[in-house]
């Protein structure tokens, strides 16, 4: 009978402790291989993937299984497969439309069917509730730490192009990286003259040498991003409030103004230009 297998790793920690995916692949390869199961495909999550990532490879998993005709998936543990009930909801619809399609969590050895004994649903649903209780725990506790570290003046993630993280896992902090930060400041000085247009300061900056993390040029919605970003002149914008922070400001508040009145300006322009408002 064909398979396929499922692994999720939702947080670095569960990486280092024994939960990472070669580990679970390679448990449930073994255990296909002692129980006869044919494994078609895998469908790996990491824990860098976001939330909309890993929706969308929980959703291509189970097109795969029924474009398929596959019978079973193999998956570690119930918090593994799912972590919500709309998706619980998604592998009961999948199992009930089939009394051959299967879900073995070995770990849990809970083996899921259309004809589970109530029990087994119990045990099922149970774990899942659980599971989704952690969850919302875990959220509750990420904000609670967030919020704690913006309290002591530190961004609680990836600082914008210009900055690097330093110190150690748990602790890093944001300083200024000395090979991009003098090109960043320089977009606000040339953005500022009001002598660039985002496509122009593109090229420029381009030439000069200004890249993304990733090495890529930067587009002109993403320049637009970062010549917004209150992060240089030493604020903390989360969720739609400003902080103060404690990282070393790039530019001063006095040039952030005037690149914000040039880029309103250059708006109010375009619309001017393009609907034709405000003419004679």
């Amino acid at each position: 009978m064909r398979a396929v297998i499922y692994a999720r790793v939702s947080s670095r920690e569960q990486e280092e402790t024994g939960y990472s995916l070669p580990a679970q692949e390679r448990l449930l390869k073994e255990y296909a291989q002692r129980k006869g199961f044919e494994v078609v495909k895998i469908f790996s999550i990491s824990e860098s993937a976001s939330g909309k990532r890993q929706r969308e490879i929980f959703n291509e998993m189970l097109s795969f299984v029924k474009k398929n005709d596959i019978k079973v998936i193999l998956c570690e543990k119930v918090d593994r497969l799912t972590r919500n009930l709309k998706d619980a909801v998604l592998i009961d619809d999948w199992l009930e439309k089939d009394a051959e399609r299967q879900v073995r969590l070995v770990k849990d050895s809970l083996i899921l069917h259309k004809n589970s004994r109530s029990q087994e649903k119990l045990n099922w649903g149970i774990r899942v509730i659980l599971t989704k209780n952690y969850i919302e725990n875990l959220s509750e506790e990420i904000k609670k730490g967030q919020m704690e570290k913006i309290s002591e003046g530190w961004l609680p993630g990836i600082p914008p192009l210009g900055y690097k993280l330093v110190g150690s896992e748990g602790h890093k902090i944001p300083v200024i990286d000395e090979e991009k930060a003098p090109l960043v400041k320089r977009m606000f000085e040339l953005y500022a003259t009001g002598d660039y247009s985002l496509e122009k300061l593109v090229e420029l900056m381009y030439r000069e040498g200004l890249r993304t993390k990733k090495g890529n040029t930067l587009v002109k919605s993403r320049m637009a991003s970062l010549l917004s970003h209150p992060f240089y002149y030493g604020k903390i914008r989360w969720n739609g409030r400003l902080y103060d922070g404690k990282h070393q400001p790039l530019i001063s508040k006095e040039l952030f103004d005037r690149v914000q009145r040039v880029l309103n300006g250059k708006a109010t322009q375009n619309t001017i230009s393009t609907f034709g408002f405000l003419r004679d």
